[in-house]
C-alpha cells in the first residue's frame, strides 16, 4: 500500500522526537536509532490501522514504546550495567561546564525508574500533554501526574537542586552572560 504524502511527511517530521524519546528510554544512540527504525517500519506496515486526523505523534510514540518494552522482555537474561561502570568507561567528559552538567543530568536520569524517566521525557522533553502521555503509557492521567512529580523531586535530590539559582551556568559564566546581554540591548 502506498502511503499518503501526509502520512509519509508526518513520519519524517517525528523522527527527531522519536529519537530523543528512544534515547531517554535506552541511553545508547545506536540502540535508539534501531528502536526508531523498528518503530517506523512497524508504523509503515500498519499504516492502514492509523486513522487520519488523529494524533500521529502519540501513535508513533506508542509503537516505539511497545518496541522498546518488547525488546526488554526478550533481554531479561542479559546482565545489566547497574553501577554504570561500563557506561562510564565509554563516555568522554567534555571540557565545558554545560557538557559536564548534561552528563550529570544523564546519570541522574538513568537513576530514575523506567516509568518516571518515560513520563519525564514524554511531558518534559517531547511536549506531550498529561492526557497524551496517559494514552501512550496506557495509564490514568493522575498516575502520569504522580510519576512526573516523583521524577522531578528525585532529579532535584540527585542533582542537589534546591533553588532555581542552582540550575544553569555557574556564577562566573552567569556574569559574562548578563554582561553580554547588557551589551546586546545597548546598555
Amino acid at each position: 500500500m502506498t502511503p499518503s504524502p501526509e502520512f509519509r511527511d508526518g513520519l519524517l517530521a517525528e523522527i527527531p522526537s522519536l529519537r530523543a524519546f528512544a534515547m531517554s528510554l535506552c541511553g545508547k544512540s545506536d540502540r535508539a536509532d534501531d528502536l526508531v527504525q523498528e518503530a517506523l517500519v512497524k508504523a509503515w506496515a500498519a499504516q492502514a490501522s492509523f486513522t487520519p486526523g488523529t494524533n500521529l505523534r502519540a501513535w508513533l510514540f506508542t509503537i516505539l514504546r511497545n518496541v522498546y518494552f518488547g525488546e526488554l522482555r526478550k533481554r531479561k537474561r542479559e546482565v545489566e550495567d547497574v553501577d554504570g561502570v561500563h557506561a562510564a568507561g565509554l563516555s568522554v567528559s567534555g571540557e565545558q561546564d554545560a557538557r559536564v552538567d548534561f552528563t550529570d543530568f544523564q546519570k541522574a536520569l538513568a537513576q530514575l525508574s523506567a516509568d518516571q524517566r518515560e513520563v519525564l521525557t514524554l511531558i518534559g522533553a517531547s511536549g506531550f500533554s498529561y492526557e497524551e502521555a496517559a494514552e501512550i503509557c496506557g495509564v490514568a492521567v493522575g498516575t502520569i501526574k504522580s510519576r512526573l512529580n516523583r521524577a522531578r523531586v528525585k532529579l532535584s535530590e540527585i542533582l542537589s537542586i534546591e533553588t532555581l539559582a542552582d540550575i544553569g551556568p555557574e556564577p562566573s559564566s552567569r556574569a559574562v552572560l548578563s554582561r553580554n546581554a547588557g551589551l546586546a540591548s545597548g546598555a
